[in-house]
């Protein structure tokens, strides 16, 4: 299992920025912390090691006993959102409850990313836009069929339907996760993270962006510069000759 440290967001929504060369990087901006360490796990205790942490400040009248109890040992306000956060034994210990973490503690600028969100629920959808299948063609003597998943049954044998058979039915609102996301920038006074690329929910949706597992740094496509055509039509001809032979 792969340990790694992460924090709460919440997804303010796209936009787009420009990088120092030029390029123009559409970027998913979260709110990021600050988190507040409510409570550390340890393997004598436990038997395995986490810190949990908090985020988003909640309504003191709107928090039961047993949370209260949780938030009265830290000594902090309370949150509406309690994630734990699994990390290898010896890394616990840099913790201590009640303290405050902020993205650009956690988080560098160049690295990826894994963002764990709620898709965005889409209701009751048939296969075609559910499962992207084709349906049938639209000829003459076809009629009432045209949006059909077709036949589901298998004859005889075995005389059911297999488990995983692409129908109609419920679409979206799952726990998604995307990896390997660039840190594109920090704004530490803000405690805003901008991430390259779409994060899954909607705006406004809580998100867990935890450091990625396969990938540290976010490698560019590297982009070739296109070669100037000549303006004199006699070069440019001589030019397509040479690439024909």
């Amino acid at each position: 299992m792969a340990f790694r440290m992460g924090l709460i967001g919440k997804k303010v929504g796209m936009t787009q920025v420009f990088s120092a060369d030029g390029e123009r990087v559409p970027v998913t901006v979260i709110a990021a912390g600050p988190c507040v360490v409510l409570s550390k796990r340890t393997p004598e205790n436990d038997k395995y090691a986490a810190i949990q942490i908090g985020f988003d400040e909640k309504k003191p009248e709107r928090v039961n006993r047993p949370e209260a109890g949780l938030f009265k040992k830290a000594n902090t306000k309370p949150t509406k959102i309690i994630r734990e956060i699994r990390l290898a034994d010896g890394e616990v210990a840099k913790y201590e409850v009640g303290q405050v973490l902020r993205p650009s503690e956690v988080f560098k600028a160049g690295n990826c990313v894994d963002v764990i969100g709620q898709s965005k629920g889409k209701g009751y959808q048939g296969v075609m836009k559910r499962h992207k299948l084709g349906g049938n063609r639209s000829t003459h003597g076809m009629h009432e069929f045209f949006r059909h998943g077709g036949s589901i049954g298998c004859r005889l044998t075995p005389g059911r339907v297999h488990k995983g058979k692409r129908m109609s039915g419920h679409m979206g609102d799952e726990r998604k996760t995307i990896q390997n996301l660039e840190v594109f920038d920090i704004l530490a006074d803000e405690n805003i993270l901008l991430i390259r690329g779409a994060v899954p929910g909607a705006k406004h949706e809580y998100v867990l962006i935890q450091n990625a597992v396969k990938k540290v740094l976010y490698k560019r496509k590297r982009h070739e510069p296109l070669e100037e055509k000549s303006k004199n039509p006699m070069k440019a001809s001589k030019a397509a000759a040479g690439t024909k032979k």
